[in-house]
């Protein structure tokens, strides 16, 4: 690699910061160029060095990482952040991943995974459960059946429009989704119109996360 991996650390624990900062400056190819020890300045350092890689430690003062990583991916989208923790739960695990994470790693596991991580996420995959993870929607699907909670709110969609979203979650055209269904292309951009606004996405890949995020398919 010509040029070195540019890395903004935000962890509130200075013992975490200086093991890490150590670390990866004994490994080639890694520059830390900014740290911060709260989640208000891991916005000001990312969205003002615009590194390639943002380290952010779940749980941090003024401003918890997931609420940072928000405003951080509203900022400066192409960056890849990389979430530090000691411990998570499966759907904090699927609401990061929904709102922009590029992978989470364990603190107790960063001497053995860390590097490879960062890698990973900078090769455009991702790093789910200590491993690199190619295919984020069946990563997801997994997850899900973890999280999956008896009651789900499915935002004011009907029956159909929920098959119609299950649907795009397994990757189907519009002319397979009315070929399934026996409807017209057009009814079914219509559904999908309805279904985007009850649920304020814009895209398909953005409704497929939203749905597995807030639990509006079934796990196979």
């Amino acid at each position: 690699m010509d040029q070195p991996i540019r890395i903004v650390l935000a962890d509130d624990h200075p013992v975490v910061r200086i093991g890490v900062r150590n670390m990866l400056t004994l490994q080639d190819g890694f520059s830390v160029v900014g740290e911060a020890d709260d989640g208000d300045s891991a916005i000001t350092q990312t969205l003002d060095l615009l590194p390639d890689i943002l380290l952010l430690d779940v749980q941090m003062p003024r401003l918890p990482g997931l609420e940072a990583m928000r405003a951080i991916m509203k900022g400066s989208p192409t960056v890849k952040i990389l979430l530090l923790t000691s411990t998570i739960s499966t759907q904090q695990i699927i609401e990061a991943l929904h709102i922009g994470a590029r992978g989470i790693v364990m603190k107790d596991a960063l001497a053995n995974h860390l590097k490879a991580a960062i890698q990973v996420v900078c090769s455009g995959d991702y790093w789910i459960g200590g491993k690199r993870v190619v295919n984020l929607m069946s990563a997801l699907h997994d997850l899900m059946q973890q999280a999956a909670p008896k009651n789900r709110n499915t935002y004011g969609l009907t029956h159909r429009e929920l098959e119609v979203v299950g649907c795009i979650v397994e990757g189907c055209s519009n002319r397979d989704i009315a070929k399934q269904f026996s409807l017209s292309e057009e009814t079914v951009k219509r559904h999908l119109s309805n279904i985007f606004d009850k649920t304020g996405v814009s895209t398909r890949l953005e409704l497929a996360l939203f749905a597995i995020a807030h639990h509006l398919v079934t796990p196979a």
